[in-house]
């Protein structure tokens, strides 16, 4: 889900160039940067700042401010897990920990066998549904133990 092709500088380019026009093509550009690559990686950087006549500091503070711009290649597949305060309240800090310590990963990790990348998020709207979780972009709630697992066993399957 989240792999795209190897760097190619040339390539980014083409992107970058395509998206010039869009009225405030940073986010456009960010975007298509990753949907092509799976991430945005540091070599984009000074050439989207240069693209847009802003500093690479500028560019950056965009790159790191938005989550959504993972700045490392994840594993094939994604799984996001809420940790604002009504999936906190409802457990999803024990469970998430849990999860974590059985794949024996941190947050923002892959799995060695580049499965499953597990991130944090902070509030999916799913708040009557807590704990929720997103994974490959898709919402569930009430998610426990068992649902984690089965995202893990289906994760290195695919």
């Amino acid at each position: 889900m989240s792999a795209g092709v190897p760097w190619d500088a040339a390539r980014a380019q083409e992107i970058i160039s395509a998206h010039l026009g869009l009225e405030g093509p940073a986010l456009p550009i960010l975007h298509a940067v990753k949907k092509e690559f799976g991430y945005v990686p540091e070599a984009a950087v000074p050439l989207i700042a240069d693209a847009l006549n802003v500093s690479r500091a500028e560019m950056h503070g965009v790159v790191t401010f938005y989550h959504e711009f993972n700045r490392e290649p994840h594993g094939r597949h994604v799984l996001k897990i809420c940790r604002a305060e009504a999936c906190q309240s409802l457990g999803a800090e024990k469970l998430a920990r849990d999860f974590l310590a059985q794949l024996k990963i941190e947050w923002g990790q892959t799995t060695p066998d580049g499965a499953l990348t597990v991130e944090p998020i902070y509030c999916l709207g799913l708040c009557a549904h807590s704990p929720s979780a997103l994974y490959d972009d898709e919402p569930m709630g009430w998610v426990d133990a068992e649902r984690l697992n089965e995202i893990a066993a289906e994760a290195q399957n695919k």
